[in-house]
């Protein structure tokens, strides 16, 4: 399984909203995102649902500007 194959499996969620968000932010972007970009987002994976989903829908914010940069990419989805 590759890095990408992974990632695309780890972004699957319980939560249906959720995960149709990030299914729309990875069509769009993850073959475009830097390996840094990457890592941010690798990052986000490991939150719990709820959590990202408040930060996804710009309810909470996150401290890590790299984090920001890929949760806006998410909302602009």
């Amino acid at each position: 399984m590759s890095d990408l194959d992974r990632i695309r499996w780890r972004s699957r969620r319980g939560l249906l909203e959720l995960d149709l968000m990030l299914e729309k932010f990875l069509a769009q972007w993850l073959d475009k995102l830097s390996p840094e970009e990457l890592e941010s987002y690798k990052d986000l994976l490991f939150l719990p649902d709820n959590d990202l989903l408040d930060l996804a829908n710009g309810i909470a914010d996150h401290p890590d500007e790299h984090i920001q940069a890929i949760l806006q990419k998410i909302r602009d989805c």
